[in-house]
């Protein structure tokens, strides 16, 4: 591997092997959805504590400062809105030049697998892959769903991941599910959690970060289940009390109460 890709991952992946990565992209298809309306203000208590941003260009030009930012994984892949037919429909909306100006550490693509436009969108994974290992820049491949949250099972997040693996992603974002370790073990790539929609108690939220990083992922990358909490900053520390820390949930949930109540 070379030092510009190793260097870049270093970064993004920290000294424990383990990562705490932020999104805050939904509005590339979602558009200004609850708690991000205005993203810099959302963003702005949450960055001490996240290792990574995945974020699109124009939020980072105009959310992030230049001088406070975290290593950043540019979305760039896009072009579809749930106000469309199908969200699969994606293509990519960023050049491998864009995400070197803006210094980004890797740039994250989604892949439709199992829909009309899976064999679109792993070949765009195919050819972004291509520029980054040319540029040393990793990919993470986003394993996604579209509207159809049911496919969230453990055989076809294994098969979406492997095949991200296979062609070349360097971190895979997949779903925490049953059957966990089926997605870890086949996937030779590491893995990090994705959050989905949010579930309905921030303790379920620290139960499914901590079983996740037991059966071998190596960190999350959870958005709304950080972010729309109604104490945002402290959901984000205890879970990287879990990642970073090796927190229970128990222990997790006792730094969040406390953290919650100073606020009271």
């Amino acid at each position: 591997m070379d030092w510009g890709m190793q260097n870049r991952l270093a970064q993004l992946i920290q000294a424990d092997g383990r990562c705490l990565f932020l999104p805050v992209d939904h509005g590339y298809f979602q558009g200004p959805i609850k708690k991000l309306e205005n993203p810099r203000k959302t963003l702005e208590p949450l960055l001490p504590y996240t290792d990574a941003l995945f974020i699109t260009r124009g939020v980072l030009r105009s959310s992030v400062d230049p001088d406070r930012a975290k290593p950043i994984i540019l979305r760039v892949s896009g072009g579809t809105s749930v106000a469309g037919k199908d969200l699969a429909n994606e293509g990519i909306t960023t050049s491998m030049e864009e995400a070197m100006r803006l210094n980004a550490c890797a740039v994250g693509i989604s892949i439709f697998v199992g829909t009309d436009y899976e064999h679109d969108s792993l070949l765009n994974l195919a050819r972004l892959v291509d520029e980054g290992e040319r540029y040393g820049i990793p990919v993470m491949a986003v394993t996604a769903v579209g509207r159809e949250l049911e496919k969230r099972d453990a055989r076809y997040l294994a098969l979406s991941s492997r095949i991200a693996a296979e062609l070349g992603a360097r971190v895979v974002k997949t779903y925490y599910c049953e059957r966990f370790e089926m997605v870890i073990k086949g996937c030779p790539v590491p893995i990090v959690i994705a959050g989905g929609p949010k579930v309905p108690t921030g303790y379920e939220v620290l139960q499914f970060v901590y079983d996740g990083i037991q059966k071998g992922a190596i960190g999350v990358n959870l958005g709304r289940n950080i972010w729309q909490n109604d104490y945002p900053v402290a959901m984000i520390k205890a879970i990287r009390a879990i990642i970073h820390e090796n927190a229970t949930p128990e222990q997790a949930q006792e730094l969040y109460d406390s953290l919650k109540n100073e606020k009271k």
